[in-house]
């Protein structure tokens, strides 16, 4: 068998990608949320701490000035820059580490004495700080009422200098996005795998071999059960295409025959002149008759396999008690049927499996053929009786089969084609039904069930 190529699809077309640039697309834009909410709350966490601290340190330096005297800064640990500034700018006292420069030029009203800034002269460090200016009546005890700014801060922590907080954040979202995206294309492309494989080999069966079947796990997940099903679907498939073959092959070795007499008789008329035509044309006519009656069959065969059928509801026991009267020769045939055993169905179809019961059963019985119709349950169940010698157990299902004629059947009936009980089964499945042979005492019991009409 020849193993066609396997082409990859473009990946505009794969799933593995499209997936992927979905998930790679949503991680973008959570990082971007998440990131720009980190940031504004780092931020506003560490300024807020340290602003805590320099408030303090600013308000608690105010509250011990004195009336003429001014206590030395007690600066600390996070807020170590700490002066006191006149009104004309000059430093008049400052912690050790504050210098001898005004650490800036805000200037608090007497209404808003206390404001938070950060502080960024050009060419040197930033500094976060508190500018608070001295209440009017301390001032006025100590300077004459001039006015006096305490200024409180520390150095801008290196997260909040630039953009060295963005940086570091954005750096860490895009590291997540890619790890996020190569996860998720590993992922898909590991749960794609057996789909991908099966699909190999579905395109490497081909209809001269159809004993192939897909790789399937043990698991239960979609993947699994998609691998069951293609199977099963496989089976069923190789299933109809070999009885498909038999049958095509039955039905060529059951043509054979009279086709060939056919032809063996019009030949020998055509070679010895003596033979009269009219007469070889006689001879013909009974396998041009079996031809088509074959055909016959299993166009009817065709047609109920590939046609639906329409439906209607059908009175069972009035179409038994039919078909039964109509039987005026052969074997007697006595009828015993329940009354309003309605069944929804095909009515020529359905009159079809009876007269067919029926005249198989004629066939074979020795004195007299029961037919009976009544309710079991849910369905309605025709059976039809003889007193003949019966079906062998091993042969019950095989009578069914097309073309399929036992010996008591080639000896009573000649002539037949072995499709009447085929059709008769093809007809009750079509009707949600089921025809089958069972045990009986003596002859054959034929059992056909049919869902009742509710309703």
């Amino acid at each position: 068998m020849s193993i066609r190529p396997v082409t990859l699809p473009p990946l505009s077309n794969s799933i593995q990608a499209r997936v992927t640039l979905t998930v790679a697309t949503v991680s973008v834009l959570l990082a971007v949320v998440i990131g720009v909410g980190l940031c504004l709350l780092v931020r506003h966490r560490l300024e807020a701490e340290i602003f805590r601290e320099t408030r303090r340190v600013a308000t608690e330096w105010i509250g011990l000035m004195e009336r003429g005297q001014v206590p030395a800064p007690t600066p600390t640990a996070r807020a170590p820059l700490v002066q006191l500034v006149d009104s004309r700018g000059r430093v008049v006292t400052a912690g050790p580490m504050a210098g001898d420069r005004p650490l800036s030029t805000v200037r608090p009203t007497e209404e808003n004495r206390i404001h938070d800034v950060t502080e960024c002269p050009s060419s040197e460090r930033c500094v976060m700080l508190t500018a608070a200016r001295v209440p009017s009546l301390q001032s006025g005890e100590l300077w004459q009422g001039e006015p006096h700014f305490v200024y409180a801060g520390t150095d801008q922590p290196p997260a909040l200098r630039g953009r060295r907080l963005e940086l570091l954040v954005g750096v860490g979202g895009v590291l997540l996005v890619a790890l996020w995206t190569w996860t998720t294309w590993r992922g898909t492309g590991r749960i794609l795998r057996p789909i991908d494989a099966i699909r190999q080999r579905m395109s490497e069966i081909t209809a001269n071999d159809l004993s192939m079947r897909v790789p399937q796990s043990s698991g239960h997940d979609e993947v699994a059960r998609l691998a069951r099903t293609a199977n099963q679907t496989l089976d069923r498939l190789e299933s109809a295409v070999t009885r498909q073959r038999e049958f095509a092959a039955i039905v060529s070795h059951e043509l054979k025959s009279p086709l060939t007499g056919l032809r063996t008789g019009l030949e020998e008329a055509l070679l010895f002149p003596e033979i009269d035509p009219r007469e070889a044309i006689v001879r013909a006519l009974p396998a041009a008759e079996r031809m088509q009656q074959i055909i016959d069959e299993l166009l009817a065969f065709a047609r109920l396999r590939n046609t639906p059928c329409s439906a209607e509801p059908v009175d069972l026991g009035a179409l038994v008690r039919a078909e039964a009267a109509a039987r005026t020769t052969g074997v007697p045939v006595r009828s015993r049927t329940e009354p309003d055993v309605q069944v929804l169905g095909n009515r020529v179809q359905l009159a079809s499996i009876v007269t067919n019961l029926l005249v198989n059963a004629q066939r074979h019985a020795t004195r007299q053929v029961e037919v009976s119709t009544e309710r079991a349950g849910a369905h309605a169940r025709v059976v039809v009786q003889d007193d003949g010698d019966g079906v062998d157990e091993k042969d019950r299902e095989r009578i069914f089969e097309p073309f399929i004629r036992l010996e008591a059947g080639r000896r009573l009936d000649p002539h037949g084609s072995g499709l009447g009980l085929a059709l008769c089964r093809a007809i009750a499945v079509a009707h949600e039904g089921s025809l089958c042979v069972e045990d009986s005492p003596r002859g054959a019991r034929f059992v056909l069930r049919l869902p009742i009409l509710t309703g």
